[in-house]
């Protein structure tokens, strides 16, 4: 699982970080004033990359937070089956297989052999964003 760390200050909507150990894009973030007897707050809300949940953060803005390394890559589809795709890597033509759950909406239709796709690898999980 590639990740690094960062503040929870520093996070911003649109970026992305770890919430329960899911990668997330962050689509709300909320800071509270330091209080009387505390720091200040960060709520953090974001929406799972590969299950598409729901999930939410209170940390302090100081605290360090895990923020997922996301790697992009080309991969061609070699085969469709019911429950999963078999792609290859187009960077070193290694085979591998996607369930397919792991496809964003937009590329559900237009998986078919021979044509390529983009693949994001983040923390260990690998989703077919789009076709290329």
């Amino acid at each position: 699982m590639s990740t690094r760390t960062a503040s929870a200050g520093d996070i911003k909507e649109g970026s992305y970080i770890m919430i329960d150990n899911v990668p997330c894009r962050v689509v709300e973030v909320e800071k509270s004033k330091t209080g009387k007897h505390g720091s200040a707050k960060a709520r953090i809300v974001g929406i799972g990359v590969i299950d598409g949940v729901k999930r939410t953060i209170v940390v302090p803005t100081d605290a360090a937070v895990e923020v997922p390394v996301i790697e992009k890559f080309t991969a061609q589809v070699i085969s469709v089956a019911e429950d999963n795709i078999q792609l290859m890597d187009l960077r070193n033509y290694q085979t591998f297989e996607i369930p397919s759950g792991y496809i964003e909406e937009e590329a559900k239709g237009k998986l078919e052999p021979g044509v390529q796709v983009e693949v994001w690898d983040v923390a260990g999980y690998r989703k077919i964003m789009r076709v290329r």
